[in-house]
């Protein structure tokens, strides 16, 4: 820190609400004044609470390099959180890229406020939302071809050293990481933005409220871009802390009747029985083989691509074709899981994890990295059998 740091001099507002004196800080998550502005301000001794733009899940990461090696990576794919974890890989890496070439590591100001407030003996809070409850929200929003988007962005993250761009960095210099992050992968979206900016500035005022207990005067070190809009919901919202941060935790709920996958198994099994009943076995046969062979030929295809193990694509293709049939299946969780038994990822994989996705090499040497590319690139191939297989299915019936 610099001596005589004036931290008054850095963006900040000030909110008094039942008796309790919010300064808001206003930091840019790649600048060095940030943080000495964040450590003089709790070296001043005006604060009794520290609130920091955080998760439970990003904090942890930042003070415990080893947690990765903690990870069940089978557990993770038998859940379905996959894309969970890939998105935090993502950012992990754009993360990476930007200490790289800024020479500054990004978020450097929040570690700052957490050890001080810890340093000083502070109560310490985060107030910012699970960034994979923030992914789900935000993809639950966006229409297929941008969720689309979104994927290929991330996947395009952990394989391509790519410069990160200027108008990226003037976000970040504006104050929001995931709002920079996110921008490479889906521009221009106003759903995107309400849920990666706007749903977390009411999260964070929320949560301010919820957590500032006793203290008096609290010090929340929050990205530029959620000055103006914290201090707002925080001034002026009418609801229950609780009632907002349940609001903003809501999910869609599946529909019991998955309507896309019933449609499927009806078109697919009922092209089978009219093919049969118009032309007999040859007729269905054909049928058959189309549907098989694409999805088949396809989904091992992409295994084959993400560098699978034989047996892996061997289950990609045994499954391909029946998965797309099934729910709460998919041909890339099946070759994932064959992947991560054939390959199980050592504790030195899961350390090596955020060097080694900053290349294609290191992506495709590392187990992990490659039982992602697995799911991703099985799934998105047997995606692409599934309509070819359809159509040409369709092509044959009506022909």
């Amino acid at each position: 820190m610099q001596p005589d740091f004036d931290w008054r001099s850095q963006p900040h507002m000030q909110v008094e609400r039942d008796g309790v004196r919010y300064t808001l800080l206003g930091t840019a998550h790649v600048s060095r004044a940030s943080v000495d502005a964040v450590e003089a301000a709790i070296a001043s001794g005006e604060f009794d609470a520290v609130a920091v733009e955080l998760d439970a899940q990003r904090h942890a990461a930042m003070h415990d390099p080893d947690q990765l090696a903690k990870l069940d990576i089978v557990k993770v794919i038998r859940e379905n959180r996959i894309p969970m974890f890939a998105a935090n890989l993502g950012l992990a890496a754009y993360q990476r890229r930007l200490a790289e070439q800024l020479g500054i590591e990004p978020g450097a100001e929040l570690k700052a406020a957490a050890n001080g407030a810890q340093a000083r003996g502070l109560d310490m809070h985060l107030i910012d939302r699970d960034v994979g409850l923030t992914f789900k929200r935000a993809s639950e929003r966006l229409g297929w071809w941008q969720r689309l988007k979104l994927g290929s962005g991330i996947l395009a993250s952990l394989l391509f050293d790519e410069k990160v761009e200027d108008q990226a960095i003037e976000k970040l210099k504006e104050g929001d990481m995931l709002e920079a992050s996110f921008s490479e992968f889906a521009s221009d979206s106003p759903a995107l933005y309400d849920t990666v900016i706007a749903e977390r500035d009411a999260w964070m005022a929320a949560r301010l409220r919820e957590s500032a207990g006793n203290a008096r005067h609290v010090l929340a070190v929050i990205g530029a871009g959620h000055l103006a809009g914290t201090a707002r919901h925080l001034q002026e919202s009418q609801d229950s802390p609780a009632s907002t941060l349940a609001k903003l935790s809501e999910l869609k709920p599946k529909s019991e009747i998955p309507w896309f996958t019933l449609f499927l198994t009806v078109f697919v099994l009922g092209g089978f029985a009219w093919g049969f009943w118009q032309g007999g076995l040859d007729v269905a046969s054909e049928l058959i083989l189309y549907w098989v062979a694409l999805t088949a030929g396809l989904g091992a295809l992409g295994c084959l691509i993400a560098g699978g193990h034989p047996l892996s694509i061997l289950a990609a293709a045994i499954a391909s074709p029946i998965t797309p049939l099934h729910p709460a299946l998919a041909s890339g969780m099946v070759s994932a899981l064959v992947e991560a038994g054939l390959r199980k990822p050592t504790y030195a994989d899961f350390l090596a994890l955020r060097d080694d996705i900053t290349s294609i090499r290191g992506a495709y040497r590392n187990r992990v990295s490659r039982i992602l590319l697995v799911f991703f690139l099985t799934n998105t191939f047997t995606a692409i059998g599934v309509w070819l297989g359809g159509a040409k299915m369709l092509g044959r019936l009506l022909g």
